[in-house]
């Protein structure tokens, strides 16, 4: 298993690490299987999903605010209970698979790293099978 470390700078943040996940597939001489791409947090997430339009990212941040606000008479204590809600929702891992060395995503996917209460330093756990 490897592993990465993210930096976000906001409450919300969508981060693309489709790049990173690539050079891992290159540094573990993948050809041919699929990465699992994991976040070992609450209150973050993993997805895939447009990359052309940055107005997609601002899209899903502003859809995700309104279905899961901040204040909402919440029991939780930390006071981040939307952040927990939003990880649910995106999931915690995502798998790709990989052919010819290559990460097999759609013309316009990526694989971004979903922050939901930030700014933190995160890890992202990336793990190879053939």
């Amino acid at each position: 298993m490897n592993e990465l470390s993210v930096q976000s700078k906001s409450r919300t943040e969508f981060i693309d690490i489709t790049r990173r996940v690539q050079q891992f597939a290159a540094q573990m001489k993948l050809e041919s299987g699929i990465i699992t791409v994991f976040v070992p947090h609450t209150t973050a997430g993993i997805t895939i999903n447009e990359n052309a339009d940055p107005d997609v990212t601002a899209d899903m941040e502003m859809v995700f605010d309104r279905m899961v606000p901040w204040t909402g008479g919440y029991r939780h204590s930390e006071g981040n209970t939307a952040a927990h809600v939003k990880a649910t929702l995106t999931g915690s891992s995502v798998q790709v698979i990989v052919e010819n060395g290559r990460l097999a995503l759609g013309t316009w996917q990526s694989i971004y790293f979903c922050e939901f209460d930030g700014p933190r330093t995160r890890k992202i756990w990336l793990k190879e099978s053939v």
